[in-house]
């Protein structure tokens, strides 16, 4: 069976950055794993929420993900 051609998405990477509708890209806060028993409430809060990936960091999850945008 013959391999198809062209660009292939980093699947590693879709599972971890989402595109937003603007074309800003989200991910997870680190911190949120385990040992959240030392964590208070109002932090365990805050690491469940989405953060943006800064600018610099853009182009190559972009680069890694052809189909999304």
């Amino acid at each position: 069976m013959r391999r198809p051609k062209g660009i292939k998405t980093r699947k590693a990477v879709a599972k971890r950055f989402k595109v937003t509708g603007t074309g800003k890209i989200l991910r997870a806060r680190a911190g949120r794993r385990h040992l959240l028993t030392g964590k208070g409430a109002k932090r365990r809060r805050f690491l469940g929420k989405r953060a943006l990936v800064h600018k610099t960091d853009e182009y190559r999850i972009k680069s890694c993900l052809p189909f999304s945008h």
